[in-house]
């Protein structure tokens, strides 16, 4: 708890020295274990406020519906970031590539 207490801080003070004057920036700070930062919890329950009011779903199963993806969609990027992706990837070089262009006069 304390520690992510700090890295919000830290990630706060850091982000408005770089907006400074141009605007405000609040980050929204995830564990990679699925914790929430307060801004991160204030938005979270604010966009479940307003799913659940406009598809007249109940608050409760839109808000743990929103927690369990995203701390899906966490734990996948994690992964992804440690392991790399499962597809083979194939790099093209520009002028290899075939885009079907022809010369047009004007």
């Amino acid at each position: 708890r304390l520690y992510n207490k700090i890295s919000v801080t830290y990630s706060k003070q850091w982000y408005q020295r770089r907006v400074r004057g141009h605007a405000t920036f609040t980050p929204l700070v995830f564990s990679t274990s699925g914790g929430l930062g307060p801004e991160a919890d204030k938005l979270l329950k604010n966009l479940a406020d307003r799913i659940s009011s406009k598809r007249q779903e109940t608050y409760s199963h839109v808000i743990s519906f929103l927690r369990r993806r995203y701390r899906f969609d966490l734990l996948r990027t994690s992964v992804i970031s440690l392991r790399g992706h499962r597809s083979i990837s194939k790099s093209h070089r520009l002028k290899d590539l075939d885009l079907n262009l022809e010369k047009v006069a004007y």
